[in-house]
């Protein structure tokens, strides 16, 4: 029998779990299979979760098919009608070895009718997150400290697919990057769902900072610590001690910022306004000289005017924003916006596009400033790696991988610099 077959959808930490999964099917002896791993966070990531999964059984006419994720956590009906999904599993039990024991014995017959759905109320979830691997990634690796979202934008349906936000204990952090520095790591990421709601529900409530500082003192092998996606606004004072003083902390940060307009950001039901990010950019700027961001930003939330979209448009040059990932708004149902008055949809095409615009240019002129400059890049291949800043570097020779290098750059293609 041949080992299951895993296919992964939307970000980041849903990859990590598609890695944990990996492990727990391979400790329970699972063969045979197709797993997808799915993504709900627009109506068009569950689109292309239906179209993989038919595509797949196409390709695996034999195979039992698994579904799990976060489309299958808020929708597992519209999974379980589809003829070609064998079982659905959800966010919560994709995680427990007990769900992969239980579907492992009987091979390609496990299915029984009675337990097609195994998806159980996520909101109900009080543990910490979920299952640890030592590595993933080749060269850097990807550590969950956080799950879940304690926060209701009327926008997001992922809460319903996470849960509420749970915390990995600091201690138990600390224990993994040693043994991911041991296996030769330069560069470890943290990543979470809410991450700077990190700790709140740990004893003491410390914060990410905490976290932060913690990592950099106690793992003092690790070259370079990096944070995935923030909201600026629960930004605490060691996170920002860390960014002034602590050079193993990479200067990018990417921000969840979703709007420039005050209104739309009091409809999607923000912490913050737009005073507040562009003012933490410079405060993390005047700490930080030279640090770079990233944002999420919406285009065409309802209720959006013409002058509501162009504060958005107006916060990439505000903020001094350098990568720029734009969703045009999805409704999801039930969620509070998916009732709001509705922006045309070539609108909302048209504003994301001059987002996507605002965004390349942005970045061209930080390629532009980067050429003639050393940093200090990690290999991530023979001929690829990235910076300090988070910006790629194509190498015009093989240099050897996973190893952090001082190197001067000498131009830029529109897209990554080059070494």
């Amino acid at each position: 029998m041949k080992p299951p077959v895993f296919a992964t959808l939307g970000c980041r930490l849903n990859a990590y779990e598609t890695e944990a999964m990996k492990e727990l099917a391979a400790a329970a002896g699972l063969e045979g299979a197709v797993v997808v791993n799915t993504c709900a966070v627009t109506a068009e990531a569950v689109r292309k979760a239906k179209q993989e999964i038919r595509k797949l059984a196409r390709e695996n006419p034999q195979a039992p098919i698994i579904v799990t994720g976060c489309a299958a956590q808020t929708e597992p009906e519209t999974f379980a009608a589809m003829a070609e999904v064998t079982r659905v599993i959800g966010n919560h039990e994709k995680m427990q070895p007990e769900t992969w024991a239980a579907l492992a014995p009987k091979g390609a017959d496990f299915i029984g009718e009675t337990e097609r759905v195994m998806v159980d109320d996520i909101l109900s979830v009080k543990e910490t997150a979920g299952h640890l691997i030592d590595g993933f990634g080749r060269h850097r690796a990807y550590v969950q400290v956080q799950n879940g979202c304690d926060h209701r934008c009327t926008f997001c349906i992922i809460p319903y697919g996470r849960g509420n936000s749970r915390s990995v204990p600091a201690g138990v952090v600390v224990e993994q990057i040693k043994r991911l520095v041991g296996k030769g790591f330069a560069e470890v990421v943290l990543t979470g769902v809410d991450l700077t709601s990190w700790g709140a529900d740990l004893p003491g409530a410390p914060r990410l900072g905490d976290l932060v500082m913690r990592i950099l003192r106690l793992v003092p092998d690790l070259a370079r610590l990096r944070i995935s996606s923030i909201d600026s606004i629960e930004a605490d004072e060691n996170l920002m001690l860390a960014i002034a003083t602590e050079p193993r902390l990479m200067p990018h940060l990417h921000l969840s910022l979703q709007h420039g307009d005050d209104m739309i950001l009091k409809r999607m039901k923000r912490r913050h306004l737009r005073d507040d990010a562009i003012r933490f950019c410079e405060e993390a700027r005047r700490l930080r000289p030279g640090i770079v961001f990233g944002a999420d930003i919406i285009a065409g939330f309802p209720t959006e005017t013409e002058e509501m979209f162009e504060n958005s448009l107006k916060l990439v040059e505000d903020c001094g924003l350098t990568f720029l990932h734009v969703f045009p708004f999805s409704a999801r149902k039930g969620t509070p916006a998916a009732r709001m008055p509705r922006v045309a949809g070539p609108a909302i095409k048209e504003r994301a596009a001059r987002l996507r615009a605002a965004g390349e240019a942005a970045l061209l002129r930080h390629l532009e400033a980067e050429v003639g400059q050393e940093r200090q890049v990690l290999t991530e291949g023979p001929r690829l790696g990235r910076t300090e800043y988070f910006t790629e570097v194509s190498f015009d020779r093989d240099m050897p991988e996973g190893t952090v290098m001082a190197l001067r750059l000498s131009g830029h293609d529109g897209v990554r610099l080059k070494a």
